[in-house]
């Protein structure tokens, strides 16, 4: 088991997550950093930091040279790798096998790394919410140790699912010294409000609105988004939990069948859906998951990406928040929502 956790951000829009696992790294980023190899100590970092950005606050330099030093010097062989994915809505979690290196063929952007395993991707809904909260920091690296972040990580990449924080655990918070406090050991002091935000609203759609119910859900957002609806009674349903359409009748294009699934969606829903579209005459097919799709599954739904469209957790989220005073009081009573304006980090 792994003494120490590390979570990287691959870009602030998820740009380096796909080449991240094409290339079973993590990094990136800095691209006006030099090449750090021969830095051997912290200080050394301060000083390439300094001269790179001589423009920026004294607190945003030791800013940058903890997390740099981080990457730099810090993170080891072994040690637990986890990457939020903004583009899919999940967390990709590995283990680190090979220290840093600077990869000059790359473009700027793409070339300090450090090697990973990547060895499972999970959604955001499989994790709870204080250990989301403790992953929710604004900053690009760093350490989460509080709330047993490393144990619960172990336990995610062996099972895929969080147990949340035992009693009988330790946390495995590394010191920081009082004079150089590694700002990467303390997440939480720098949380992304946004983030955790909708961490916060996804954790209660999926207590609130689970098997049926979430099918009901969707069905509520297709309405809100111009469509005609029938939704399936529970029970079987041949595939078909919704059937959308524009038009008074819900009979004119797009015309979609929708299946609705909270458990992974794998490659045969996919081919089951396809086949659906066809001999119902829709125009397209909507597959709605809570909890993500295997890599076969999104390797059939790239092929069929003029076919079949997918809705994922973060999708589910970004809809009710777009739609939310055209809902139903039933689903709004059961997700009491708050409109907050704030100013926006410069």
């Amino acid at each position: 088991m792994a003494s120490t956790a590390w979570v990287i951000r691959s870009g602030r829009y998820g740009e380096r997550d796909e080449w991240a696992l094409e290339n079973s790294c993590s990094g990136g980023g800095w691209r006006e950093v030099p090449d750090l190899t021969p830095a051997s100590s912290r200080e050394d970092i301060q000083r390439i930091v300094d001269a790179t950005y001589a423009q920026e606050s004294q607190g945003a330099r030791t800013n940058f040279t903890a997390q740099l030093w981080a990457l730099r010097g810090r993170i080891e062989v072994g040690d637990l790798m986890a990457m939020p994915m903004k583009t899919t809505s999940e967390i990709a979690i590995g283990r680190i096998t090979e220290a840093y290196r600077y990869l000059a063929e790359n473009p700027p952007g793409h070339q300090h790394v450090v090697g990973v395993d990547w060895q499972r991707r999970v959604p955001r809904s499989a994790l709870k919410q204080d250990l989301l909260y403790t992953l929710g920091s604004a900053l690009t690296i760093f350490s989460p140790s509080r709330n047993h972040a490393v144990a619960r990580l172990e336990s995610v990449l062996a099972t895929g699912q969080d147990d949340g924080a035992p009693t009988t655990i330790t946390t495995h918070a590394s010191p920081a010294t009082p004079t150089q406090p590694d700002v990467v050991d303390e997440p939480e002091s720098q949380p992304d409000i946004a983030v955790l935000a909708k961490d916060q609203i996804s954790s209660r759609i999926g207590e609130e609105f689970a098997g049926h119910d979430f099918a009901t859900l969707v069905a509520a957002l297709l309405r809100a988004e111009g469509f005609e609806t029938e939704e399936a009674p529970p029970g079987p349903d041949g595939g078909i939990d919704i059937t959308a359409g524009r038009g008074l009748l819900g009979l004119e294009s797009p015309k979609l069948i929708v299946q609705v699934k909270t458990p992974q969606i794998g490659s045969e829903v996919v081919s089951q859906l396809n086949g659906l579209v066809h001999t119902h005459g829709a125009d397209f097919g909507l597959l709605v998951t809570w909890t993500g799709l295997t890599k076969p599954a999104r390797d059939a739904v790239r092929h069929q990406r003029f076919r079949v469209k997918v809705w994922e957790a973060d999708d589910v989220v970004e809809l009710v928040l777009r739609n939310y005073a055209k809902l139903p009081e039933k689903i709004t009573e059961r997700l009491p929502l708050r409109r907050v304006w704030m100013l926006k980090d410069a």
